[in-house]
Parts: C-alpha cells; sequence; structure tokens
C-alpha cells in the first residue's frame, strides 16, 4: 500500500468541506489519505476494513516471530507431547 502524494495528500480544509469524498476515496483506493494543516502532516485517515486487516496482520506477525523466537531459544515440543498437553488423540 503506497501513498500517492498526487491523490493521497489532503488539507484538512478539504475534509471539512467534504469528508464523504475523502471517505468514499480511502474505500475505494484501500490507501489512506495523509491530512494537512498549513503544509505539515496531522493525521491518516483510513478505512475501518483496511485498518483492521492491516492490525490482523501485524498481530499474525508477531505470533510467527514470536514462535521462530520460542524455536530457537529451545521451546519446542514434539506433536505427540502436544497431544497429551491438550488431551487430544
Amino acid at each position: 500500500m503506497e501513498v500517492k502524494f498526487s491523490q493521497d495528500v489532503v488539507p484538512v480544509t478539504i475534509l471539512k468541506e467534504n469528508p464523504a469524498k475523502v471517505i468514499q476515496h480511502v474505500s475505494e483506493a484501500h490507501r489512506p489519505v495523509l491530512l494537512t494543516s498549513r503544509g505539515h502532516g496531522v493525521a491518516v485517515v483510513q478505512s475501518l476494513d483496511d485498518y483492521e486487516k492491516k492490525e490482523e496482520e501485524i498481530k499474525f506477525m508477531k505470533a510467527v516471530l514470536e514462535g521462530l523466537r520460542d524455536m530457537e531459544e529451545g521451546r519446542t515440543m514434539t506433536l505427540a507431547e502436544s497431544k497429551a498437553k491438550f488431551n487430544l488423540k
């Protein structure tokens, strides 16, 4: 998801004048919009679906890294040990 500065940078005044247009843009483009005030970035607007998807991806990647760290530090168990621990057949 790469920001396209020609399309994804919006002054706060435009958001105030036409919020529906900005919301429609982030929903259709699946890119965040950088809001500016006096030429400086002040906030980011992103669709809720895109935000939730990104948060899920971050959680998944953290879990993968934690699992890899566990493997490196020898905190592992066999499939049989796992089944016994959780009373599975």
